[in-house]
C-alpha cells in the first residue's frame, strides 16, 4: 500500500525536502505527547529478546538503527525508534549552526531507489542539540554524529569538532566523527590519515575532558575510499584505540544509474540501493582488517532483513539504514525485525549476537 502511494503521489506530486519535514513535524508531535512513542514503540519496537545486541556496553533491542541524517537537530529520536529502530544517530551537529546549501537540495532517484543530497550539514548547531539532548529520558540509544562548520577553515576543523565533542560528549551513548561527507568543501580532506590522526585524538581528549563516562567514539568513511586509504583509516582506529568504524556514507559516484540523467548529474551524495555492493565490500575489507577489535556498523544499501543478515554475516555488529526507509515507509523497521526474528528462529544461531560472531 505504501509503496503504491509512494510511488503514484509522493514521488510523483510532493516536494523530497518539503515531506521530510512534514514527517519530522508529525514525529515531534508523537515525541511531545509522553504517552505515545511508548504506545507506538509496544507494537512497532523489537520485543523478541533474541533481536538484542550488545555493542559499547550497551544493550541495542535490535540491530537495526537509523543513519544520521534523518533528525538532525535531536528533535525526534524517541519517536523514530517507537517505529522499530534499535538505536538514533542524531546529526550531522555542527559547531555553529548554519542553514546548508541552497534549495533544492534533495532529489528521488525512484528507478534506483536511491536518493541525492546535497543539504550542507543544515542543523541548529550542537549547543542547540545539547539542550535538547540533556532532557532526554532512558530507553532509546542515541549516537551523536558531530561534523564541521562550513564557513570553519579546514586548519581549523579540529576546534570546530572539539567545541562540539565538548558540549554532546555528556549526553551521547556513543560519537561519530563525521569526516565523509561529500557536501562540505574539504570535509573528506581530513580522512587522510594525516588529519584524521591529530583530528580523532583532539575528540577523544575533548570527550574525556566533557564527561567522567566513557563515551565510545567512531569515525564514519566514504565508499569512494581507495582500499589502501580504508586500510589505512583501519590500522588508525587500531592505533588510537577507537571503539568503531561506520560504513559507508554517501558517494559522489554516478555509475550505472537508471534515473534521469538529469537528476543524476546533479551534485552531491547519492545514497541508497546503489551503494550497496561497495558498502559490503568496505565491511568485509574493514573485518579482514581489525577482526573483533572494533565494532563495525554497515550502512549503504540496507533495503531488507536480506541485507542486514548479509551485514551481520559478514562482521557488523550493528546496520543503519536511512534511504531504505523513504522506499520502504513508515512500517520499514518493524518488518525488518520480524523478519529478522523468523529467519533466527529457522537457522542454527540463537542470537543476532552469535549470526555476526559467527561469521
Amino acid at each position: 500500500m505504501y509503496r503504491l502511494l509512494f510511488n503514484q503521489v509522493i514521488a510523483r506530486f510532493m516536494d523530497a525536502e518539503g515531506v521530510h519535514h512534514a514527517t519530522m513535524r508529525a514525529l515531534r508531535v508523537i515525541q511531545a505527547a509522553p504517552p505515545a512513542a511508548p504506545l507506538v514503540k509496544r507494537v512497532l519496537g523489537p520485543r523478541d529478546p533474541a533481536l538484542a545486541v550488545r555493542a559499547f556496553g550497551l544493550e541495542f533491542p535490535g540491530p537495526l538503527g537509523l543513519a544520521a541524517g534523518f533528525d538532525k537537530d535531536a528533535v525526534a529520536y524517541e519517536a523514530l525508534a517507537a517505529f522499530g529502530f534499535g538505536h538514533v544517530e542524531i546529526g550531522t551537529v555542527t559547531g555553529q549552526a548554519q542553514p546548508g546549501n541552497p534549495k533544492p537540495r534533495l532529489w528521488r532517484l525512484v528507478p534506483d531507489r536511491a536518493v541525492i543530497n546535497r543539504m550542507g550539514f543544515n542543523n541548529q548547531g550542537s549547543e542547540a542539540a545539547a539542550r535538547r539532548l540533556r532532557a532526554r529520558r532512558p530507553g532509546t540509544v542515541v549516537g551523536v554524529n558531530i561534523g564541521k562548520t562550513k564557513v570553519v577553515p579546514e586548519a581549523e576543523a579540529a576546534g570546530d569538532y572539539v567545541a562540539s565533542a565538548e558540549r554532546l560528549a555528556p549526553y551521547a551513548d556513543y560519537l561519530v566523527v563525521n569526516v565523509s561527507s561529500p557536501n562540505t568543501p574539504g570535509l573528506r580532506n581530513l580522512q587522510a590519515v594525516e588529519h584524521l590522526r591529530p583530528l580523532l585524538s583532539a575528540v577523544r581528549e575533548a570527550a574525556d575532558r566533557a564527561t567522567e563516562k566513557r563515551v565510545p567514539l567512531l569515525v564514519k568513511i566514504a565508499p569512494d575510499l581507495a582500499d589502501d586509504d580504508v586500510d589505512a583509516v583501519a590500522d588508525l582506529a587500531l592505533e588510537l584505540g577507537l571503539d568503531g568504524i561506520i560504513a559507508t556514507n554517501t558517494t559522489i559516484g554516478r555509475d550505472g544509474l537508471a534515473s534521469d540523467p538529469a537528476l543524476v548529474k546533479e551534485t552531491g551524495g547519492l545514497s541508497g540501493a546503489p551503494l550497496k555492493a561497495r558498502s559490503v565490500e568496505v565491511l568485509r575489507r574493514l573485518k579482514a582488517r581489525v577482526g573483533d577489535q572494533l565494532v563495525l556498523v554497515s550502512v549503504g544499501g540496507v533495503e531488507n532483513a536480506d541485507d542486514v543478515w548479509e551485514r551481520l554475516r559478514a562482521g557488523a555488529t550493528l546496520v543503519q539504514g536511512y534511504t531504505g526507509m523513504i522506499y520502504g515507509g513508515p512500517l520499514w523497521a518493524y518488518k525488518i525485525n520480524r523478519e529478522l526474528a523468523r529467519r533466527l528462529r529457522g537457522s542454527s544461531y540463537r542470537t543476532l549476537g552469535e549470526v555476526s560472531a559467527g561469521h
